[in-house]
């Protein structure tokens, strides 16, 4: 399934979308800020102003400044951005992304991980109850 053209981020979009995640509301200054290696001012609020009209953002004018905070919860968009992939890289399957996760050779889980995985897993055959 892909994903609608407007809910595609660019690298910069993601990075703007990060910094808006992590302080929830911030101005263009501040937002140039937080990034590395910041475009111009004009630039980000190019950025700003495309986010806005794909529906990821908005503002509220304050203390004659825009002021910009995400309209979609974190969650979801981290939700729809590993559905992506999932599907392609791992041709859909859950069971090879985990698989991946848990290989040694790459990746290194404290006990502490692998014991939640585990309460994770239980918990979703028994229906997630």
């Amino acid at each position: 399934m892909a994903e609608p053209a407007e809910h595609k981020l660019s690298r910069r979009e993601r990075q703007i979308m990060d910094v808006l995640y992590q302080r929830q509301r911030a101005s263009v200054a501040e937002i140039r800020e937080s990034l590395a290696s910041p475009p111009s001012y004009s630039a980000v609020r190019a950025l700003l102003r495309i986010l806005e009209e794909k529906g990821h953002i908005r503002h509220a004018e304050k203390d004659l400044r825009y002021v910009y905070f995400p309209t979609v919860s974190g969650r979801r968009v981290r939700r729809a951005a590993l559905r992506h992939l999932v599907e392609t890289f791992f041709d859909g399957s859950a069971a090879q992304t985990v698989a991946t996760l848990l290989d040694p050779s790459t990746a290194r889980m404290s006990e502490s991980e692998l014991d939640r995985i585990s309460e994770l897993i239980a918990k979703a055959r028994k229906g997630g109850a």
